[in-house]
């Protein structure tokens, strides 16, 4: 079996990517509407929510980007999966039930609708959607990027083809991955998210187990390797440093409340008192796989350190690698079909939502009605989201970690005050929902896009979200409401 190991591994891939297409197809003969295409119809139950959220947040940021984060910064990316993890419960906390009921309530299909009707502003609901179309762009690059890489990895492990240039993994995927949309919208994401959630519970158990028994003496054989090599990284704060590291917990614990493929989903539920339920089951499956980013990425540190395996030229490649070369073929092939769903998924959700700000939020803010035919308008906003973060997830020199870093700050700096802040204060104001909103997209970017350096380790995310936190809760103390606008 290990002589054709790699093309096992491609079958199994292989037979996944088959099942999408079904999946596609099958998602978009009940896809009949908008609503479908969006928001699921609103009929999910606990179970797939549950599953369909802490995927979302994992996908290619945690499955590839994770370990490779750990690979090259030691322990400092666990504070990453402990904010997450308490982030659930703050999100649930603040908008588990009140999200839902606005969106009922309002018959909104997106949260650009739910900000405009809040706060009853125009200018408010497009800055939202200019907002998510651009974090959108970051977030949607990491998993082509992830996927590119992944696939990469793959398919030159049959020397047959030998070496497949990184562009055309990259085109590949993103055409599956618009296909995928496309034909199947949010439910191929959701149901997708089923598939690869159980899969990735049981085989994260798997690998972390055999990536355990792969260095002698297990965890504390790693651990000694690590040590010796480089005793920062194996510190509390890795090499990262306690203040970048404490950013790091300020923009992912918020972060959550205001990532909008994850919190949409709390909009799609059947009841919203299945959010009880919901939370726990939430919590538990992230826990599991975060096993794996944690595992993984201290492994193949530990293997290059000690010389069992060659330095990576990418410090991407460590998940994919050491499931390549360390794992039983059929287990490798299982976990990389998860891996892909991870992706497929969110990536679908990061498409879905991309489109609905361009084709449905932008339009109603400024038009006052949607457009003719918006399904066939998402559809063909879709196909050019996906060309445009291909270009973006080819041409930034970014790791995936940090490029999901960037999509999530974004988020976190532009939707936490406005909506988890927003629904549940009611002297929030308009004037500091625009403030805030426009405020975090200009600081998030001038620090990117003129490379302004942060001191110590400061996530820029962290910096744009304190900043509009700060400015939304100050605006509102100065300005008024409109006289109903505090009311639902």
């Amino acid at each position: 079996m290990e002589s054709y190991r790699a093309q096992i591994i491609v079958a199994c891939v292989a037979i996944y990517f088959v099942l999408c297409i079904v999946v596609g197809l099958w998602a978009m003969r009940k896809t009949k509407s908008a609503r479908d295409f969006f928001m699921a119809g609103r009929d999910l139950g606990i179970f797939v929510t549950s599953i369909a959220i802490f995927s979302s947040a994992m996908s290619g940021f945690g499955f590839v980007g994770g370990p490779g984060l750990v690979y090259r910064m030691g322990i400092s990316s666990l504070w990453i999966v402990i904010s997450t993890t308490i982030g659930y419960a703050i999100c649930f906390f603040l908008l588990g039930k009140k999200l839902r009921e606005w969106a009922v309530k309002r018959d909104s299909i997106s949260l650009p609708d739910v900000i405009k009707a809040r706060y009853q502003s125009t200018t408010a609901g497009v800055l939202a959607a200019v907002a998510i179309v651009l974090g959108v762009m970051g977030y949607l690059a990491t998993q082509i990027a992830a996927m590119a890489t992944v696939l990469q990895s793959l398919v030159s492990g049959l020397t047959a083809y030998g070496e497949v240039s990184l562009f055309s993994c990259a085109l590949f995927s993103t055409v599956l991955l618009v296909f995928y949309c496309v034909t199947g919208g949010i439910i191929a994401s959701v149901y997708t998210d089923l598939i690869q959630g159980v899969i990735m519970m049981v085989a994260a158990v798997l690998v972390v187990l055999t990536a355990i028994w792969t260095v002698d003496g297990g965890l504390a054989g790693i651990s000694e390797i690590l040590v010796r090599d480089d005793p920062q990284s194996m510190s509390p704060w890795g090499s990262k440093g306690m203040i970048g590291c404490l950013s790091w917990y300020f923009v992912f614990a918020l972060g959550v409340a205001g990532q909008p493929h994850v919190i949409t989903k709390l909009m799609m539920t059947r009841r919203a008192e299945d959010v009880r339920w919901t939370l726990p089951a939430t919590i538990a499956g992230y826990m599991v796989t975060a096993l794996l980013w944690i595992v993984v990425g201290l492994t193949m540190r530990a293997l290059v350190v000690s010389h069992a395996y060659p330095e990576l030229a990418n410090a991407d490649s460590a998940a994919p690698d050491f499931l390549q070369y360390f794992t039983h073929p059929v287990l490798a092939g299982i976990v990389f079909a998860g891996l892909f769903a991870a992706i497929m998924s969110t990536a679908d959700a990061f498409l879905n939502i991309g489109a609905a700000a361009i084709v449905h939020d932008i339009p109603v803010a400024v038009r006052g009605k949607p457009v003719k035919n918006e399904l066939k308008w998402a559809r063909i906003v879709t196909v050019l989201i996906g060309g445009t973060a291909m270009l973006f997830a080819l041409y930034s020199r970014e790791m995936v970690a940090l490029l999901g870093a960037f999509g999530w700050g974004t988020f976190a700096a532009a939707l936490v005050p406005t909506v988890a802040i927003g629904l549940n204060w009611k002297r929030a104001t308009s004037s500091a929902a625009c403030v805030a909103i426009a405020s975090s997209l200009v600081v998030n970017f001038s620090i990117r896009a003129f490379n302004f350096h942060v001191p110590l380790n400061i996530d820029s995310g962290a910096v744009a979200l304190l900043v509009s936190l700060l400015l939304f809760i100050g605006v509102s103390l100065v300005t008024s409401n409109k006289p109903d606008l505090a009311e639902h």
